[in-house]
């Protein structure tokens, strides 16, 4: 729900939007595909998406969960400005000592959209990275999608990335 109100919310605000699955087509997976394979994936799709809008001015990438992390880590490889990550793991639960934070370091403009009781923690700010956790929400951030939708769509109007 969180990633289609993100979706409609940027498309009415101008925003050309080309959805993907860094998933394997067709495979669904209870666990996801090994991130070497994600990143090979998600880095074909946008070497596509490319090819066929070469015009295109602004390249921002994003994700939920693990698509979060996928975006994170292709971002400068795709040739990305900025990066959109919903529902960034940080840990896995119970595991606040495998913190994947170095991920979020792309150097890039990042808006990270978590619940306050994701169970796979909540990242902090840093210079480029700019966190903004959703109150009473959890990993799924379903209670309020469209308040997501609004605070993504704001992050890239004050970028100047949308139309309006």
């Amino acid at each position: 729900a969180d990633l289609l109100a993100v979706r409609d919310a940027a498309v009415s605000a101008g925003v050309v939007v080309v959805p993907g699955d860094p998933a394997l087509p067709g495979r669904r997976r209870r666990a996801p595909a090994p991130a070497g394979h994600l990143d090979e994936a998600w880095t074909a799709v946008l070497a596509a998406v490319r090819d066929r809008h070469p015009d295109a001015p602004t390249l921002v990438v994003g994700g939920r969960s693990s698509g979060a992390r996928v975006a994170c880590r292709t971002a400068h490889a795709v040739g990305a400005a900025g990066v959109v990550a919903l529902a960034f793991p940080l840990h896995p639960p119970g595991r606040p000592e495998r913190s994947r934070a170095a991920e979020l370091d792309t150097g890039l403009p990042t808006l990270v959209v978590n619940g306050d009781r994701d169970p796979f923690g909540v990242p902090r700010s840093g210079p480029a990275v700019h966190v903004v956790t959703r109150p009473g929400e959890t990993h799924d951030l379903r209670r309020d999608p469209a308040g997501t939708a609004d605070v993504v769509r704001d992050w890239l109007r004050a970028r100047g990335w949308t139309a309006d």
